[in-house]
């Protein structure tokens, strides 16, 4: 079966898992928690740096799997053995056909090798695109960034990709020490075209422990992308929305 097609029909199957679930809430509520527990989200990393590691560590500790993949796959195979299950290793190829959902945390200037070798098997997959366009490491695709917005540049180098912009704005140390903190919880802007890619990316930044806050399409991901209003860390979602109302 396609994979596609495999992760629709297991999403399809947690839906009508869920209406049971509340039956069994209702006479059992310990049990219905530890199998509500049980559901979750294959993701495969393409980067296992410091933002791969920090968010694919914080997945790993809410109980997804997650395989890191990297450039150099000593890097990803050494920060799963240190995570421990259900963290897992793998080629860049294999993170992607494992992942129900795809995190892309790689500098931005690698997009278009990203997109050569890896864009057809990325077709139909979320993925949540974490880089950030730097012109003194990227060169001119950190222009085209800055001219067009960053979302629509990732969905030029990967088309058919469900992309959702999403843990661009916030440093590796910082995401470590604020996840799961008490309310109100560190926000973190999302955008998106594809609504189900959005509200799963929302899930995963939940589960990853923050809070997420939808600031449009793909165009409007410029409003948080780096040197804009929303990007770098707010206090609370109220600050974090004003800051994108005030982008341009």
């Amino acid at each position: 079966m396609h994979l596609a097609s495999d992760f629709a029909s297991r999403r399809r199957t947690i839906v009508v898992a869920g209406s049971a679930l509340a039956l069994v809430a209702l006479v059992r509520p310990d049990r219905a928690l530890a199998q509500a527990g049980a559901t979750k989200l294959r993701i495969g990393t393409i980067g296992a740096g410091r933002i791969g590691g920090a968010v694919g560590g914080l997945w790993v500790r809410a109980g997804h799997p997650v395989m890191f993949s990297s450039k150099d796959a000593s890097e990803g195979k050494a920060l799963a053995e240190k995570l421990g299950p259900p963290a897992r290793a793998g080629s860049v190829e294999e993170a992607i056909a494992f992942g129900d959902v795809i995190f892309l945390a790689v500098p931005y200037g690698a997009m278009p090798a990203v997109g050569r070798d890896h864009g057809a098997a990325l077709k139909g997959k979320i993925v949540l695109d974490a880089g950030n366009a730097v012109s003194a490491r990227d060169g001119a695709i950190a222009d085209a960034a800055d001219r067009d917005g960053i979302g629509l540049t990732t969905q030029k180098y990967l088309p058919g990709a469900r992309i959702v912009r999403a843990f661009n704005t916030i440093g590796y140390t910082i995401l470590q020490a604020e996840a799961g903190r008490a309310d109100p919880k560190l926000p973190i802007p999302i955008a998106g075209d594809d609504a189900e890619a959005v509200r799963i990316a929302g899930e995963l930044v939940r589960d990853a422990g923050f809070e997420p806050v939808v600031a449009g399409g793909l165009a409007d991901a410029r409003r948080f992308q780096r040197g804009d209003p929303g990007y770098g860390p707010k206090a609370n979602a109220a600050e974090l929305r004003e800051k994108l109302r005030s982008a341009s």
